[in-house]
Formats: structure tokens, C-alpha cells, sequence
């Protein structure tokens, strides 16, 4: 079990699951809602929302929302509806021992301001597993 919250703890949740490893996105999307978004993913029924009063959902394009705290304004969730797994920012994880990040997406968009470290698979657009949306 994994638990995480927003920047001033009012969203809090649990994940009952095993995680992902965490995947980098430097879509244009991403950066502008994030600044940079690495995301883990776990099953939606592991998800257990324990506090979310301040939830708030955008729905970033036709298939995907993104959640955050309406107070402190964290990003925390990427949802594509039409797959059965939900993204979690990584960095919102209370402690994320033993995670790491197996690839980066979307680096055809990546900004002209940061460099992707070598050694790392890369994937001009969605990755390997060609999945719909923009984000993993």
C-alpha cells in the first residue's frame, strides 16, 4: 500500500496496488499544466480516495481528465477514461521507495529549456505501447 497527497493535504489518497514504474511525458499539455509531469499507474479499483473534498477534474481532451486540489492547486491524477488504470504524479507519493522512471514520452515537444539525461528509452511520441492520449 502507497498513500500521497496534494502540496497542503487537503486530497489524500491510498494505492492498493502495485505500482508502475514512472513514466516522464514532456508533451506541450504536460508541461503547461505541470510544469513536468512522471506519473505511476496503478488499476482504478487500487485508487482510494481518502479525503477529496478539493478534488477538482479538467478534462484536458475528449477522453482524459486531469484531477487536482482546487486549494493548492496540484496536479495528482491523469484519467483516460477508456483504459482501467489511472495515472498518479509521482512526486505527490508519500514515499516512493524503489520507484523509478523506465522512459520518457512525447520528447519530439519537450522544451528547448531542459536536456533528457542519456541512457534512458525515448519515444518521440506516446511509447512503446501506443496508447491513446497524450500522457502515461
Amino acid at each position: 500500500m502507497h498513500s500521497g497527497s496534494c502540496a497542503c493535504g487537503a486530497v489524500k489518497y491510498e494505492l492498493h496496488a502495485p505500482l508502475r514504474p514512472s513514466v516522464a511525458c514532456h508533451c506541450v499539455q504536460c508541461r503547461k499544466i505541470s510544469g513536468h509531469w512522471s506519473a505511476t499507474a496503478v488499476p482504478k479499483a487500487a485508487l482510494k480516495l481518502l479525503s477529496a473534498r478539493t478534488l477538482k477534474w479538467y478534462r484536458s481532451s475528449p477522453h482524459v481528465r486531469r484531477g487536482f486540489c482546487g486549494i493548492c492547486g496540484s496536479t495528482l491524477f491523469w484519467d483516460n477514461e477508456e483504459r482501467d488504470s489511472i495515472s498518479i504524479a509521482s512526486g505527490t507519493l508519500d514515499d516512493a521507495e524503489g520507484l523509478a522512471t523506465s522512459h520518457h514520452i512525447f520528447v519530439a515537444e519537450k522544451g528547448a529549456y531542459y536536456d533528457i539525461p542519456e541512457g534512458m528509452p525515448r519515444y518521440p511520441g506516446s511509447g512503446p505501447e501506443n496508447v491513446k492520449g497524450r500522457a502515461s
